[in-house]
């Protein structure tokens, strides 16, 4: 007899639709002002490095300050939502973050913009952290299309922050200027947030007992996706950490590539600083076109097994780069690359609050937590290696990455075909 869940997995689902109202365009909005950070400061670095005259290895630090900020804001971004809802820790977030924009622009030594780049981050993964659950929440069933297309809508506007960076360089402004965008942005956002009232989605996650979760044994609606069963909240399942692991190497890989790539270009095509970073846009072109057709895509076929084809898409697209001599070629392999990177983060972390057996603020902790880890790791395990080997060599640590992170996912498709192994990991691993 087949198996249903597998049933699940491998036929077409019926269409659902994903409804974008007022409170969706404003969590969008949130997404818009930390893509333009995000891919304006991190091809930006190794211009700061230059600016600064320190090493690519003390300059990959600022990924490293940025990873401080995620993991502070881990420790207390659930319960800032249980205390003000998830309106009132979006506007919190948002005044953070600009105070960690504005640190960068008048920082001139590597110590102050290391404090920046740490605010900026605590700021914008408060922000993330608030918006992405709150997506999960607001649209239920098309969950997992709501966060993929927000993060699309991001990465679309960020497509012009390194074009802008460029250009900035270009005709001697330097890099802060395109940076310093993210305040506007960050504004436009607080406004459309502050209009709406905080309740609902935008509420508190504190709930009664049961209250707000629909019973899946009593439930008319049949499930549209294959999810684990809620076995006790003691623990996450380890269809959970599984999904986790392959969250947080689609993390590192992203954010190895686009502190590092431009650094690539320059020592391997001759590309001068200005059109290696404006090459970057090529990385997001790729990036946001994916989320847009993945997004539509996820709610008809399972979400892990388009994320595993993305993790492969961007091996694929890491090989065209890492084997081209001319900046044409390495053009085409970063857009590639995009188009897997693009889907891995907004696919991984929908799968990783599906399986949050309704607790999506806490899930989201546990992932902000090994993002920040990610984050900090790799930009500067990539930039200390490009310092001993060489920035070719050194990005061979890019497919081992994709490596684990689809392994991972492969294993956590499994537990779904087979929930009975998706128990509880033990109580001391989720601490």
């Amino acid at each position: 007899m087949a198996d249903p869940l597998e049933a699940a997995l491998s036929v077409p689902l019926e269409p659902i639709r994903l409804r974008r109202d007022r409170v969706t365009i404003a969590l969008y909005a949130h997404f818009v002002a930390w893509g333009w950070l995000l891919y304006s400061f991190s091809p930006s670095v190794p211009l700061l490095g230059e600016e600064q005259g320190i090493t690519k290895a003390q300059a990959g630090l600022h990924g490293t300050a940025m990873a401080i900020g995620t993991l502070l804001s881990a420790f207390f971004s659930a319960r800032l939502v249980d205390r003000f809802g998830r309106r009132g820790t979006l506007l919190l977030a948002g005044g953070i973050l600009v105070l960690g924009v504005g640190t960068l622009m008048v920082g001139t030594t590597l110590p102050f913009t290391l404090l920046g780049a740490g605010v900026t981050a605590m700021g914008g993964t408060l922000v993330i952290s608030a918006a992405q659950p709150a997506l999960s929440v607001h649209h239920r069933e098309a969950s997992a299309a709501a966060v993929v297309e927000a993060n699309g809508v991001g990465s679309l506007f960020g497509l012009l922050a390194p074009l802008a960076v460029g250009a900035s360089v270009a005709v001697g402004w330097g890099w802060r200027p395109a940076v310093a965008v993210t305040i506007l942005l960050a504004g436009v956002a607080a406004v459309l947030m502050a209009s709406l009232p905080g309740r609902g989605a935008l509420g508190s996650s504190r709930l009664p007992d049961g209250a707000g979760r629909e019973d899946p044994a009593t439930s008319s609606t049949p499930p549209r996706f294959a999810t684990t069963p809620d076995v006790g909240h003691r623990g996450f399942t380890r269809t959970f950490w599984f999904f986790w692991v392959g969250l947080l190497m689609s993390v590192a890989v992203e954010n190895a590539t686009t502190f590092w790539a431009a650094d690539l270009l320059i020592t391997r095509t001759g590309a001068g600083p200005g059109i290696a970073t404006g090459a970057l846009a090529g990385l997001l072109a790729g990036m946001s076109a994916s989320r847009f057709v993945v997004g539509p895509m996820s709610m008809r076929r399972a979400p892990e097994k388009l994320l595993l084809v993305a993790f492969a898409v961007a091996g694929v697209g890491w090989a065209i780069l890492w084997t081209a001599t001319a900046t044409a070629p390495a053009l085409i392999g970063l857009v590639i690359a995009g188009f897997g990177y693009g889907a891995q983060y907004p696919l991984s972390i929908a799968l990783v609050l599906r399986a949050s057996q309704g607790r999506p603020d806490k899930a989201q902790a546990r992932a902000t937590f090994g993002a920040g880890a990610a984050v900090g790791v790799a930009p500067f395990l990539l930039g200390a290696l490009a310092d001993t080997f060489g920035s070719h060599t050194a990005f061979l640590l890019v497919p081992v990455l994709i490596a684990i992170g689809a392994g991972a996912v492969a294993l956590g498709l499994r537990s779904v075909h087979h929930p009975a192994r998706a128990i509880p990991a033990s109580p001391s691993s989720t601490r």
